[in-house]
């Protein structure tokens, strides 16, 4: 059963006026009848082609043989071991259906050269790669492709054999993959967005491929799809888009999700892609802040200018619950928020300022990237870089710490962004917890340059009133990407660089910590929070 139960709302009366326009305008019925002309005339041209996705539970089920017959015949050649090369919804998805149903699945959305090489480390014996990218350009995945083509070669396996790829028709990756003769190219359903292609081939063949039930998730999606198409006022898509929507229109811009015991694992770190970068633009926005739980800071002590959310049973802190299976959250959530995106007056499909960090980017990696250009600072094992934006000289971590919550906006908010290995380095996630707990403020956490995708349209064309925490570190052992002229190191300094320069850009303060040992980094990181006391 899927519900969206109100514990409290302190606007009640604009909840009911927007759901109530909601339906007497006939919004969820015509979404699902996938009209483009819903969020406006500029919005049209690309909600025509972004709308497949409201009947994906029916079409999707079409690719089910082609996966069955390709996993029998893998595993009847002993490879069972499923690496996935994917950033943003193509790999947001499949790893929080891989992890809700317990089954083993590798995904590589970072360019930390020890992170792959741990990858690289399996059993390339029993390895297929699923190579990702609805552009079929996206570089990360490009850079894993690379790595992994020459593992296999080196290891004197047939690496087209152990190549499976999903990407738009028409993409460059195509022509590329058949020309090499990769083992499978699936061919997504070209008219629907990243952040809302969970049900498509993103997120159903890695996920099938190792091990998951993905007929049962389209099934759960199938089950709700009725109930959000209704222009009713009891919707649960409708009520979730007109309780963010009063939210927005009082101060409470950003969206706090806890999950309160609800079974499905790491659900908000795919909402959040989905509300960040389909909301967050023009100056406007809700920002997805995903916690430990309940009981943490952020959530527990909520201030007006967030609307806090149990992804599970009702808590006391929560002011939304929202319960019932995987795949039907997905289609709800996804309703929701092409719904809000009405309420707010922006296109939810497009994302104008993703490209811009990429570009820069890009620019860096044509120069030489210098991994220790002059810091502001050097307080033990962490240099700082860029503190023009402070009032005051500061010499330590701290008071760079202190500095940068100074000069945040009342209500804003910080964003730690960490381009480090989310798997050996998982420690640093820690850090959103104690620089909320310490500063008030709603903290996010982000892995680079996976956030990239991610929250990434948001610090740039959502609210200005972010502050930002860049931590880098140095790398033991770089990889070469084979035909590029870079290593992985470098370009995960360069994405961190151009990132940061975008948000300068922007007017936003931006602090990066460099870490020349990582695991000392993070002692005295937390020991600055502790000390700084905000």
């Amino acid at each position: 059963m899927t519900s969206v139960e109100i514990v409290r709302s302190p606007n009640a009366d604009q909840v009911s006026i927007i759901a109530a326009d909601l339906v007497a305008d006939s919004v969820p019925s015509k979404l699902t009848a996938q009209d483009p002309t819903l969020w406006g005339p500029e919005a049209e041209s690309e909600a025509s082609i972004r709308l497949s996705w409201t009947t994906l539970h029916e079409t999707s089920r079409a690719l089910l043989p082609e996966l069955v017959a390709l996993r029998a015949d893998l595993h009847a050649e002993g490879v069972d071991r499923v690496v996935l090369a994917g950033m943003g919804g193509s790999s947001l998805a499949p790893e929080v259906i891989t992890r809700t149903q317990n089954v083993p699945l590798i995904v590589l959305d970072t360019t930390d050269p020890a992170q792959v090489a741990d990858a690289l480390a399996g059993d390339l014996e029993r390895t297929v790669i699923v190579v990702s990218s609805k552009s079929g350009g996206t570089v990360e995945t490009d850079s894993h492709r690379r790595i992994f083509e020459k593992a296999f070669a080196d290891a004197g396996i047939d690496a087209a054999s152990r190549i499976v790829v999903v990407t738009d028709p028409g993409s460059p990756l195509q022509k590329a993959s058949e020309e090499a003769g990769y083992r499978k190219v699936f061919l997504a359903d070209p008219n629907v967005g990243g952040r809302y292609s969970a049900l498509t081939a993103f997120g159903l063949v890695p996920s099938y491929l190792a091990g998951a039930d993905v007929e049962s998730l389209l099934d759960e999606a199938a089950e709700v799809a009725k109930l959000v198409s209704q222009d009713s006022v009891e919707n649960p898509a409708v009520v979730l888009a007109a309780i963010f929507g009063a939210a927005h229109a009082n101060g409470a811009e950003k969206i706090v999700f806890a999950d309160t015991g609800s079974g499905i694992v790491g659900f908000g770190d795919w909402a959040e892609q989905l509300i960040a970068e389909s909301t967050g633009k023009n100056g406007t926005g809700l920002l997805p802040v995903v916690v430990e739980g309940p009981g943490a800071p952020g959530f527990v002590d909520a201030r007006s200018d967030a609307t806090t959310v149990a992804i599970g049973p009702a808590t006391g802190s929560a002011n939304v619950a929202v319960e019932g299976k995987l795949g039907a959250q997905m289609l709800l959530w996804e309703y929701a928020t092409a719904l809000v995106g009405r309420v707010l007056g922006i296109n939810p499909f497009d994302q104008p300022d993703v490209e811009a960090a990429k570009k820069a980017a890009r620019a860096l990696l044509d120069a030489p990237v210098a991994s220790s250009s002059a810091p502001s600072f050097v307080d033990g094992p962490v240099e700082g870089h860029g503190t023009d934006w402070a009032p005051r000289k500061v010499n330590t971590v701290a008071e760079a710490l202190a500095a940068l919550v100074e000069v945040a906006p009342d209500h804003g908010y910080i964003s730690v962004q960490a381009y480090l290995d989310r798997i050996d380095d998982a420690s640093f996630a820690l850090l959103r917890a104690e620089i909320a707990k310490r500063t008030h403020l709603q903290t996010t956490f982000g892995w680079g340059p996976r956030f990239l995708h991610s929250t990434g349209q948001y610090h740039k064309g959502g609210h200005q009133n972010g502050v930002f925490i860049q931590i880098t570190g140095a790398s033991g052992d770089d990889l070469e990407v084979p035909g590029r002229p870079y290593t992985l190191a470098q370009l995960q300094l360069a994405q961190a660089l151009g990132d940061g320069q975008v948000l300068i850009e922007h007017g936003r303060p931006v602090l990066r910590l460099h870490l020349e040992d990582r695991i000392a980094g993070l002692a005295q990181l937390v020991e600055a929070v502790q000390e700084d006391g905000s």
